[in-house]
This record gives C-alpha cells, structure tokens and sequence, in this order.
C-alpha cells in the first residue's frame, strides 16, 4: 500500500491582514485623510461620481502647483524693498568739508623765471618723489593766506583745524579729518556748524597759455562735504562756491544700508582690510583713486601727487605727456567699482546770498585794507550746518524670503486641498502601505509556487494487524480509491497534515 503526505509549512499559513490588497489600503486612505475631495473617490462609490471628483480635485491641485511655482519664481528672483526711517538724536558727529582753491598754484610762488621756465619747457631737473612733494606744495596756495575768518557752532577755528589732502586740484584743505575724533553738532540750524570767509586771491592765478585735462575757466572754490572714511574725489563730487556770495548748505545724514549678492551688487568692507592707505573702510573714491593709480602706474610706471601710495611721483613732463592721456581713457575701462554695502552721504540745499551789500562794502574795504571792488571779485562766505539733530536711515532688506515662500504655499495647501504639512506624513504613511502591501502579495505568491509535497511510501506496516486497521478505520470509510486531498483548505493554527491511505 502507499501512503501519501501533503505537508505545509508554518511559514505556508497565510495571515488574515496579509491578504489585503491594494484597493484595501487606497480606500482606507481616502476614506480618513484630511486632504478635501479624495473620500469621494473610493471605489465604493459609483463611477460618474468618482470622475466628477477626480476632475475638480484635480483642478484644485493644477491651481495650488501654478502659483506655488509662482512663488518659488518670485524666490528666485531676489526681491528686495527699502525701508525709509527718521532717526533723532542729541548730537551728530559733523561730515569733513574738503576745500580747493580751483586754480591752486600762485603766481608768487612760481615767480616769473621759474614760472617762463616752467611753461616754456617742462623739463625739470630730475628729482625723487619727496622733492617733487615738497615743490609741490611750496607752489601751492597756502590756507592762512586765504583764510579770514573761522567758525565753529560759534567758536572761532584756525587754519590748524584744517588737514592738507592732495587731489586733482592740487594740494587741498579738509576740515574735521579726524575720524576718532570728529567734531560733533549738538544744534542744528545756521550758526550751528562751520562758518569760513575766504579771499581767493584772483590776482595770484597763473594766466592760460593753452587747455589741458586740469584747465579752468571759473573762479572761486570747490567744495565736497563726505565722511571721514572716504578720501575726497572733489573734482567728480564737489560743488562749486563763488565769490562776491554767501553760500548757505543745509545738510542731512543720510545712512544707506545695500544688500550683497544675489539681492544686490554692494560690496562689504573686509575685516583688516586697508582697501586704500589710511582708509581701512571701502568706498566708492578710494576705489576709483586705486583704479586711476593703476592705470598711470601701467602706462606711466609712475603715480601722480594726489594718488596715494610710496610709488615714484610723476615729474611735470610726464603729467602732460602721458598722466593726463592715461586718465582721459574711459574709467569703466579700467574697473567697475560696485556700490559699498554701508554708506553715510549728506543730501545737501543750498542757497546763497550777495555780499556785500552797499553798507558793508566800504567797512570791509577799510577793515581788511582792500577797495570794494576787490571784496567783491574775491571774497565769499561759506556756511555749512545741519537742517535738525536727525538722520535718515535708508536700509535695503530682503522683500520675500524662505518663511514666506512655506507660508504661501501652505495658505494656497489649505485654500484648495485642506492640506497642512502633517498630510504629507499622511500620504508618506499610505505610499509605505501600498509598498508592504505588494511586496507581501509577492512573498504570498511565490510561497505557493514552493509548497513542498512529500509523498511516502510504505512497503510494509508490520506492527499493525488488518482487524486493528479495520477497528481505527471502519469498513466503508474510505473510497477504495486511496487519493490525496490537496483541495481541502484547513485554517487550524499550527502544523498539519493531509493523510491520504
């Protein structure tokens, strides 16, 4: 006789929860997520219902994506807006006030031999650049000579308040140099700040035999208000002072705060840095004095007075025949100076006055031993004070940045889906189900494929006698065809067996 064993492995019993499927898990989703819309696209409703829903959830969701994308855009471009602010104080610290005498050099001072050499030649004996500093400077127009009168909120000043500075005018006068000790205004309004006569001495300018790059016409002073941490570029950004007037300058503190890259172009001043010597802060000047040095250095391989620098000065002959070609080139030539990221300027009204009046011209005349005509032709008054104790703040800030960006698209998440950032835990949880799901459907079905059938044969049962068999089995229980039974499906826990004899 044979007797057949159909064997299961425990590991062959199949689980009630393994036997879900996919659309088991989609429905449980969409039946308890929190996003609007998807609980009427179980399968359980019926299928006119499930495409209305399907085509107005995805219309909201076209509508969440486009203006997502839209704010992201709107990220990527950078956007900035400035915020205007008016600070008051007790006191502010007053600006420097460069001064130049437009025609700087003195008849006096060349003579009339040097001055005939000079002109008709321009060929000075060589010298280093110290004595080219000190000659130029001696043929400079001193300030005691032209200075008469100094005030200060009140207090008279002298020409020792004042700091010699080259520029392309010549040897030039600041006023408040000092940048750890500048002089402060604790009052705004006239008589509060700086108030100078001068005597421009026109009878000293040398006559013009013929117009080069530093030719002027005009007569008077020039004048630039900055701060302390920028070297005077007065030839570009001063303003001009006539003689035979009173000019009043009403000033305001302007404090301009720029953004750096990708929202602007400014560039920071680096910590340690001395971008130009005896000014460790970046400005606009100093960078273009450094790129002027460059280019004369590179066509001259020398510098002119006024650059700053230990380079050799350029002697009279060279400034003609080749300093001043070198600076007539176009500057966004030679470099491109960015915008600094924190700036102080001082917006500026002015208005002015005649002087002096009939009255006063024959006391002046007689006071300062001149005839009316010449106060007139070469004396001015210049008066430069703050309008009020304030300043104004003008900073630049970032208009949209990555908290906004979250904060619109989770508006626009909850205005058409009634989505928050916790569904997205939500839908992470529903695609990890679905995952299990097949990857247990695959185990399921490849576990049936390997079901193990052992089939035994037994040649002789020795220890069992017919009537015993008949007694454990009786007659007719079985059909006498002895066949195994692979259909019936037992759901018992444990190990069992299908005996077939």
């Amino acid at each position: 006789k044979r007797v057949e064993f159909v064997c299961l492995d425990k590991e062959d019993q199949l689980d009630p929860q393994e036997t879900a499927t996919t659309t088991g898990v989609t429905d449980n989703f969409l039946g308890n997520t929190q996003i609007h819309g998807l609980s009427h696209l179980q399968s359980s409703f019926p299928i006119i219902h499930r495409c209305l829903w399907t085509a107005a959830f995805l219309t909201a969701l076209g509508l969440l994506l486009t203006w997502s994308f839209e704010s992201l855009g709107y990220l990527m471009s950078h956007p900035v807006h400035t915020n205007v602010k008016m600070t008051w104080v007790s006191q502010l610290p007053f600006p420097a006030v460069t001064l130049c005498r437009i025609q700087s050099m003195t008849r006096a001072a060349y003579g009339d031999s040097g001055l005939n050499s000079t002109l008709a030649h321009h060929r000075p004996k060589a010298m280093d650049s110290q004595h080219l500093l000190s000659l130029s400077s001696q043929l400079e127009h001193p300030i005691d000579d032209m200075l008469i009168k100094c005030w200060f909120r009140g207090k008279t000043c002298s020409s020792q308040d004042f700091t010699p500075v080259f520029t392309r005018y010549g040897k030039c006068y600041t006023f408040n140099a000092d940048k750890n000790h500048p002089k402060v205004t604790r009052q705004g309004g006239m008589g509060n700040g700086l108030e100078i006569m001068l005597d421009i001495q026109q009878e000293e300018y040398l006559p013009i035999w013929r117009e080069t790059n530093e030719t002027s016409f005009e007569a008077g002073i020039r004048v630039q208000i900055h701060s302390q941490d920028e070297p005077p570029y007065i030839h570009q950004l001063g303003f001009g002072v006539s003689p035979g007037f009173q000019t009043f300058v009403s000033c305001q503190e302007q404090r301009l705060t720029y953004l750096p890259q990708p929202w602007g172009n400014c560039r920071a001043s680096m910590p340690r840095e001395q971008f130009l010597p005896g000014y460790s802060t970046y400005s606009i000047s100093a960078c273009r004095l450094q790129c002027e040095k460059e280019a004369v250095m590179r066509n001259c391989n020398c510098r002119m007075v006024h650059m700053p620098g230990n380079e050799t000065i350029c002697s009279p002959n060279v400034y003609i025949s080749c300093a001043d070609h070198a600076l007539a080139e176009d500057p966004s030539d030679r470099c491109t100076c960015p915008m600094p990221c924190n700036l102080t300027r001082f917006g500026k009204e002015i208005s002015m006055v005649r002087i002096p009046n009939k009255g006063s011209a024959t006391y002046l005349a007689r006071k300062y031993n001149k005839d009316v005509s010449y106060i007139r032709e070469n004396f001015l008054v210049l008066d430069i004070f703050f309008e009020a104790l304030n300043y104004e703040t003008i900073e630049q800030k970032k208009a949209y940045d990555l908290a906004s960006l979250l904060g619109d698209i989770g508006g626009q998440m909850g205005l058409f889906i009634g989505a928050s950032l916790l569904t997205i835990l939500e839908i992470l949880d529903y695609l990890y189900e679905v995952s299990y799901t097949e990857d247990t459907c695959r185990k399921v079905t490849r576990s049936k494929q390997e079901i193990n059938v052992s089939t035994l044969v037994l040649d002789d049962v020795k220890d069992q006698s017919s009537t015993e068999v008949r007694g454990r089995h009786p007659e007719g229980a079985y059909a006498t065809t002895m066949l195994p039974n692979h259909h019936r499906h037992y759901t018992h826990h444990g190990v069992f067996e299908d005996f077939a004899c």
